[in-house]
């Protein structure tokens, strides 16, 4: 029966144990449970807080993350319209100076038509001249006699009519 119930010495020592605990649980209450339970509540304070700002700045990062692919897409955007300004620009550019070459070759080709119509008149002259010449030398020989400036001139401007009206024809 000992097993069961304690003896006697025995149940002085659980009582003894047992205020011993209720005495040490007293103090602990008093005075270590207090700063213990203020620290623990510190902590969780600061576990909250830290959770608040880290909910707050995940909240910072998602609108600086939309906000800056906005601006992305802005830029984008503007980028494109850029190069198009630019591609119209240089066909603008490409056009004129398309325009102004055709220009000067047609100038230039006029100016060339001018000048060998020039050069064709020019030689055209000096080729009556000397035919007018050569007839005024020739006529002279035939007839046997020298002809006098004015013979010689009318007969020049007779001649040069007579050429002239040929090749008009």
């Amino acid at each position: 029966m000992d097993v069961i119930l304690p003896a006697k010495t025995m149940i002085y020592e659980v009582v003894v144990s047992l205020v011993s605990f209720l005495v040490l649980f007293g103090v602990l209450a008093k005075f270590a449970f207090p700063p213990i339970t203020k620290m623990l509540e510190k902590r969780s304070d600061t576990i909250r807080e830290s959770l608040e700002a880290s909910e707050a700045t995940r909240i910072e990062a998602e609108r600086l993350l939309e906000e800056y692919k906005t601006q992305m897409t802005e830029a984008r955007q503007e980028a494109a319209k850029v190069i198009e300004q630019g591609r119209k620009i240089a066909e603008t550019m490409k056009n004129e100076i398309m325009a102004k070459a055709n220009e000067d070759a047609q100038a230039l080709l006029v100016k060339a038509r001018e000048g060998i119509e020039a050069e064709k008149k020019a030689a055209i002259a000096e080729l009556q001249g000397s035919v007018a010449d050569l007839s005024v030398a020739v006529a002279g020989k035939l007839i046997g006699e020298t002809l006098k400036p004015e013979d010689h001139a009318k007969l020049i401007e007779r001649y040069v009519a007579e050429v002239g009206a040929l090749h008009e024809n």
